[in-house]
């Protein structure tokens, strides 16, 4: 087997980041494809390719300069991809993969088909379809976008019947219905999956969401010992049927009955793993890195507890991003603060995050609330063409 010395990585952004700072310890030549020349990940990559994640030709680009291709998020040709791979190029996780997670409806299907516990779900593309979805799961009712869709964007609730027209054409593509879960919380699980089978299963984590917008990861999540083994189990069930090469993230739903279902799945590393960085042995980004480039995966274990803080752009505020605080947060103990270096901030734009480690989770959340209150993205005034 020839030996990987070229990654190229499609977006770069601050997860593209994130796999490039760890790609670099181990002597990796990276490459990247993403359409902003001044991207978080530009100032660290061997190479840039400024084109269009749906541009084919530059897709083919970056894989005939790297041994193996991945990506840091869903939206991109994946069909190109599947081609690409057929000529005998490396794609990991791979195109088959992405092309079932790109479509929710058909990753549900598959999630099922393996014995997955999922939400009730029907397609959702006319009114008969809707209201037999209503009749069957009751209201309210959860409507997504089979494609695309992020941070809840491409999500409606279905509260009535009177809102159907609005359901039927809030989003262009095809739809699917969900039956709504009431959840006691959200939790997420993080696996990778090396090209010789072998999977690494991180702790569990509990997530707290606010407008759809991740805002607080705390690890471990405090579950019992009968749902933590349970997750971890279906972690490792979700792998094999993906069949995918690097890391994946699971979301999923704790009900109030003690139940999991899984919400969706990423073939990535996750925002709700960025805890990985400091308070695991193996970082989610490092054992992507290792995975996609055919080496051992490294232990997942945790060896602090710890909370992770998004950094998000403020309200009203649309300009060059401008960072505050740091001096006075990393005064906190066992605060680390990234920041990703994108240069617009804009209202609820992830721009960065904090992580504190302690000793309990007690303190650790402590830490990470007094290392958030200092920090500020705020934008100055755009400047204007002459």
């Amino acid at each position: 087997m020839d030996m990987i010395s070229k990654i190229g990585i499609a977006g770069g952004g601050q997860l593209g980041k994130m796999m490039i700072l760890e790609a670099k310890k181990m002597g990796f030549y990276v490459t990247i494809l993403d359409p902003s020349e001044r991207c978080p990940a530009h100032s660290i990559c061997d190479e840039h390719i400024v084109a269009d994640f749906g541009d084919e030709e530059a897709l083919r680009r970056l894989a005939s300069s790297s041994d193996v291709v991945t990506y840091e998020f869903e939206h991109i040709n994946a069909q190109a991809l599947l081609r690409l791979e057929s000529e005998g190029f490396l794609i990991y996780p791979s195109a088959g993969s992405l092309l079932l997670i790109q479509d929710k409806l058909k990753q549900k299907m598959t999630l099922q088909s393996a014995g997955i516990p999922t939400p009730a779900f029907l397609p959702a593309d006319s009114r008969q379809e809707i209201e037999e979805a209503a009749s069957l799961f009751g209201y309210p009712l959860m409507i997504k976008s089979r494609f695309g869709g992020y941070d809840g964007k491409g999500n409606l609730i279905l509260a009535s019947e009177d809102g159907i027209d609005e359901a039927l054409y809030f989003s262009k593509g095809k739809k699917m219905a969900e039956q709504w879960v009431d959840f006691k919380l959200e939790a997420s699980i993080l696996a990778c999956r090396g090209a010789d089978g072998r999977i690494a299963v991180y702790p569990v984590a509990e997530n707290t969401h606010i407008d759809s917008i991740l805002r607080k990861t705390r690890a471990p999540a405090e579950i019992s010992r009968e749902l933590t083994d349970e997750a971890m189990n279906i972690a490792e069930k979700t792998m094999h049927a993906f069949q995918g090469v690097g890391m994946f993230c699971i979301e999923l739903f704790i009900t109030k009955s003690n139940g999991i279902l899984v919400n969706e799945a990423a073939p990535r590393p996750h925002n709700s793993g960025h805890y990985t960085i400091e308070a695991c042995r193996t970082s989610q980004f490092e054992n992507h890195i290792r995975a996609v480039a055919r080496l051992p995966l490294g232990d997942p274990s945790l060896v602090s507890c710890a909370v992770m803080a998004n950094i998000l752009g403020e309200d009203g505020a649309c300009g060059p991003a401008c960072a505050s605080g740091l001096d006075r947060a990393l005064e906190v103990p066992g605060a680390s603060v990234h920041i990703y270096g994108k240069e617009i901030s804009k209202p609820k734009r992830k721009m960065g995050h904090v992580t504190a480690t302690g000793a309990t989770l007690a303190e650790a959340e402590s830490r990470a609330a007094a290392a958030s209150s200092f920090l500020r993205m705020t934008a100055g005034a755009l400047k204007m063409e002459d």
